[in-house]
């Protein structure tokens, strides 16, 4: 490919000439002309400014980007406003619950308002999305605290950048646990990574020293259903042996 040629385009070759065999291709003037200027040059402000905006997002290259933004243009005005209007209103009307940090358009979130829950037994994970997860599985009936993060010394987080200050108070007051309940139960159930075990040991120190009558435990780890030993890692076995059960 030669310098300057745009790579959407493909290689440029030279016309054939008139003896030779197939039709003469001929370069197309509106093509030849934007071959060497960047793809921000190529869109309006406007649209170069909303693929910028867009390339921002996790996962979503130039390209994405730019299928993103050529999609919103060719949608119906309402749409393409209605999708401006949902960030809009996720940026204003959304926050953290002030009991456990998870997403909530109010004061306490849905989880932590509800009679059905059993607000005595906490599970903490580190974001959000774990909690949404681990919604979907239909197996718990507790409530959560989320910590917003984990501790990380070689990142410089520590504690302090966490809702740990915030966990310790609902363990030693009721008044800050969801509906008043006094918590019985903390379930650790954070990511199975060296950040996440370091900072489940941290909590599990701090809670013992807040509150020694708190029952401790985490998730269960191990093998997953429907898997073969031959493929599980030694960390997986270690899990599965140690935390063993009993047949009834």
């Amino acid at each position: 490919m030669q310098q300057g040629t745009d790579p959407a385009e493909g290689s440029s070759h030279a016309p054939r000439e008139s003896g030779a065999r197939g039709p003469v291709r001929q370069r197309n003037p509106a093509r030849t002309k934007n071959a060497g200027i960047p793809p921000s040059k190529v869109y309006p402000e406007p649209v170069d400014r909303l693929i910028a905006e867009l390339a921002r997002l996790p996962g979503i290259g130039r390209r994405a980007a730019e299928r993103l933004a050529l999609h919103i243009l060719k949608e119906d005005r309402a749409d393409a406003l209605g999708l401006a209007r949902a960030i809009e209103d996720v940026k204003t009307s959304i926050r953290h619950c002030q009991t456990c940090f998870n997403l909530s358009d109010g004061e306490v979130c849905g989880i932590c308002a509800s009679a059905e829950r059993d607000a005595a037994v906490v599970l903490v994970v580190e974001q959000p999305r774990d909690l949404i997860w681990l919604e979907q599985s239909g197996a718990y009936r507790g409530v959560y605290h989320v910590l917003l993060g984990r501790i990380s010394p070689l990142d410089g987080i520590g504690p302090s950048e966490i809702t740990a200050a915030e966990l310790l108070d609902r363990v030693r007051d009721p008044a800050h646990n969801a509906r008043g309940v006094a918590v019985r139960e903390v379930v650790l159930g954070l990511n199975p990574t060296i950040e996440g075990d370091g900072t489940g040991l941290y909590l599990a120190d701090e809670i013992r020293r807040a509150a020694p009558g708190v029952r401790i435990t985490r998730l269960a780890r191990g093998l997953a259903a429907g898997s073969t030993l031959e493929f599980a890692n030694k960390a997986v076995l270690a899990d599965a042996i140690t935390g063993r059960r009993s047949i009834d």
